[in-house]
């Protein structure tokens, strides 16, 4: 791996304006399962709620037909407010301050990337850190869903709150696509991290990169073909930025 790493602080050193594009396995190491992998979300056998598709369990059919089942599934498995970010975050807050790194596309909802300091985040899948009312739009504290006493946490309105949070059958966020966009087309390196590309229409965003450098960090292969000369490192994110980070 120390060639490839050597490569890849080249092409950063090379590159002024990085974006990276990450997934659930940024997040991985500081304790949030994925979702497919063995281990992952998908997988995880609990008995309240095996009847059902982990897929419904993250769908807003779910949020509206049976809200309780929701709630419970989000407070259980949804809490990343004691979760701290890794050494991936660190390093690519880092760049930022640098001013090499002009922005994160994330599709986790965890908000690690801000915890460690970066500033120029796009959340494509929204963030279970920020709550509002289906009704009125009133927006609540992050603590909100995960302390309410009710089953169904409820807006003086009457509305019902909810996490702000991209469930399937909904649309991206409007103003975080186009940021991550606009990013990814003005950037000459694009690093791709922890995710293997197969969530759409996510996965298409990288479409929009037209930069010359292209670097892909992921233990699994990957669902797109990569271009001939993209440097593709099979390592956990965490321990190539750790040594790019000792490198300097």
């Amino acid at each position: 791996m120390e060639e490839q790493i050597r490569q890849l602080k080249e092409m950063i050193d090379c590159s002024t304006k990085i974006v990276f594009f990450g997934g659930a396995g940024v997040s991985t190491e500081s304790g949030i399962p994925d979702f497919r992998s063995k281990d992952g979300l998908y997988n995880q056998h609990d008995i309240q709620f095996d009847q059902y598709r982990p897929e419904y369990l993250l769908s807003h059919s779910c949020l509206v037909d049976k809200p309780e089942v929701y709630f419970e599934f989000h407070r259980q498995k949804m809490d990343t407010r004691n979760i701290k970010p890794n050494r991936a975050h660190e390093y690519l807050a880092k760049l930022e301050q640098k001013g090499k790194l002009i922005g994160v596309v994330t599709q986790n909802i965890d908000g690690l990337h801000q915890k460690a300091g970066s500033k120029k985040v796009f959340e494509i899948h929204g963030s279970a850190l920020r709550n509002y009312c289906m009704n009125c739009g009133k927006k609540y504290d992050r603590d909100y869903i995960f302390d309410s006493k009710e089953a169904i946490p409820t807006c003086s309105c009457g509305g019902c709150i909810r996490p702000d949070i991209t469930l399937y059958e909904e649309g991206l966020p409007e103003d975080q696509v186009q940021g991550a966009l606009k990013a990814l087309s003005e950037a000459d390196m694009l690093i791709i991290g922890g995710t293997s590309l197969t969530v759409y229409p996510a996965a298409s965003f990288i479409n929009y990169f037209r930069g010359e450098r292209l670097a892909v960090i992921n233990e699994s292969e990957i669902g797109i073909k990569a271009a001939e000369n993209t440097l593709i490192i099979k390592r956990k994110i965490g321990e190539v930025f750790d040594a790019l980070d000792q490198m300097g």
